[in-house]
């Protein structure tokens, strides 16, 4: 299809696409519109970027008749609040012409405020899987009138242990619905969600996970140790021209803070950090200013590694090196959106060597590695994550040896002697004890002694 006229949508829904500057459809949407029309059961395997949320809302919309129902007739699941709340926004700028009713719901706010709106009635429900679950067990949703389900960025649902919450749901919607799943990664359990719950379902690949976005430029750099990357990510940063507006991906909660920290010394109010410890209003307006172009730098974990549809980012930095491969594709699809340039650059230290290696194997790509900068200063201080672990070894004590006070000392020699009993046990061995108490014979004998 090489434009949206082709998909024959209602006006409003052409004139809301017009009105989103989109000229033709991205692949992925050619691929599964007619088919998710016929009704029938799709997986899609799509990398992040590649118009997943709209290659489902178009023909999803275009067959959404007005209705008075309270109930949603389509269920939207994806992992995230964050997620939640930008595929909300993309179907109401789809609906801005139509009477559709869209709702989000997410855990981290009042579960009551939520119900009271779920009692206003929706047609589209958009749901993180915990506080959907919550919702219906209480008795503030029914999800029996749901005709369409869709799971999207389903392996990353699965890898945050929704998988429990997912099949319980499963078990509560009518047998009788249309199932759409889209993922960036096919796994083994992504597999047995397909076997136990859809049928026969056409399976689309676009863009599959090992594939490098053509229009991103990727570089890496050979980094010694974590304060060394942060003082080459510092010098990077000073050209604000070039790294205008980037996305610094690290492993965890702990290094985030510690190199927010870091940054904020030198940029200040430019920089800012999200990850799940953070508080939702804040993620959101960590979030919003980022997009906005209000700070120029956001720290990050992986949970904004997917669906988060931020425009014109310019520069993706791996400030740690992923540990799984996939993660690496997720990451650099931040940047190089909507057909634009984008960059992406990878620090990896001595002991980040196989997983850069893993991620090349996967790309079927060589990283070019970039010159280590003469000017940045190299650290030989250690982060408390690269500092060698004191491992303590605990010695079992002799039996002439014991322990106080953290040191050995051998035992006195009145405490060398074994219990022998009291003085009146030691010598009440006059007579032998009867084998048993019934043998007569026995203890006669031994009685004429």
């Amino acid at each position: 299809m090489k434009s949206f006229e082709d998909l024959n949508l209602s006006k409003q829904l052409n004139q809301a696409v017009d009105e989103l500057g989109f000229a033709s459809p991205t692949p992925i949407q050619s691929e599964v519109y007619p088919i998710i029309l016929s009704g029938k059961d799709v997986v899609g395997i799509a990398q992040t970027g590649t118009g997943k949320t709209f290659a489902y809302m178009l023909p999803l919309l275009k067959d959404l008749k007005f209705s008075k129902e309270i109930h949603p007739r389509i269920l939207i699941m994806v992992p995230t609040r964050e997620l939640v709340l930008q595929v909300v926004e993309q179907v109401e700028s789809l609906t801005k012409y139509t009477h559709t009713r869209v709702l989000g719901v997410y855990g981290g706010t009042n579960m009551n405020t939520q119900a009271l709106a779920v009692a206003e009635g929706m047609d589209i429900l958009v749901a993180t899987p915990g506080r959907l679950y919550d919702l219906v067990l209480n008795g503030a949703l029914r999800i029996k009138s749901v005709k369409k389900l869709v799971i999207d960025e389903v392996d990353v649902m699965l890898d945050l242990g929704f998988r429990y919450q997912l099949k319980n749901i499963f078990d509560l919607l009518p047998e009788r619905r249309q199932n759409l799943m889209f993922s960036a990664t096919m796994t083994e359990e992504v597999d047995a969600l397909i076997d136990n719950f859809f049928t026969v379902p056409s399976k689309i690949s676009i863009a599959v996970s090992g594939t490098p976005l053509d229009n991103i430029v990727q570089q890496c750099y050979h980094v010694k140790n974590f304060y060394t990357k942060v003082n080459l990510l510092i010098h990077l940063l000073k050209d604000q021209d070039e790294y205008s507006k980037v996305l610094v991906f690290v492993t965890g909660k702990k290094i985030a803070d510690r190199l927010f920290v870091a940054l904020e010394e030198f940029y200040g109010p430019e920089a800012c950090v999200i990850h799940s410890n953070k508080s939702q209003n804040y993620r959101i307006r960590s979030v919003r200013q980022f997009d906005e172009g209000i700070n120029r730098i956001l720290v990050t974990t992986d949970v904004m590694a997917r669906g988060l549809d931020l425009e014109l980012i310019s520069h993706v930095i791996n400030f740690d090196t992923p540990q799984y491969p996939e993660n690496y594709m997720h990451r650099i699809g931040r940047t190089g959106r909507a057909e634009q340039r984008g960059h992406a650059i990878l620090f990896y230290t001595d002991k980040e060597v196989a997983e850069k290696e893993a991620i090349e194997a996967l790309m079927n790509y060589k990283i070019p590695v970039l010159e280590f900068p003469p000017e940045v200063a190299v650290s030989n201080e250690l982060s408390p994550e690269e500092r060698p672990r004191e491992v303590e070894v605990k010695l079992k004590p002799d039996s002439d040896i014991k322990i106080k006070g953290g040191a050995f000392h051998e035992k006195k020699e009145k405490n060398k002697k074994t219990n022998q009993g009291g003085s009146y046990l030691r010598k009440k061995k006059k007579y032998k004890k009867p084998k048993t108490k019934g043998d007569k014979n026995f203890n006669k004998r031994h009685k004429r002694k």
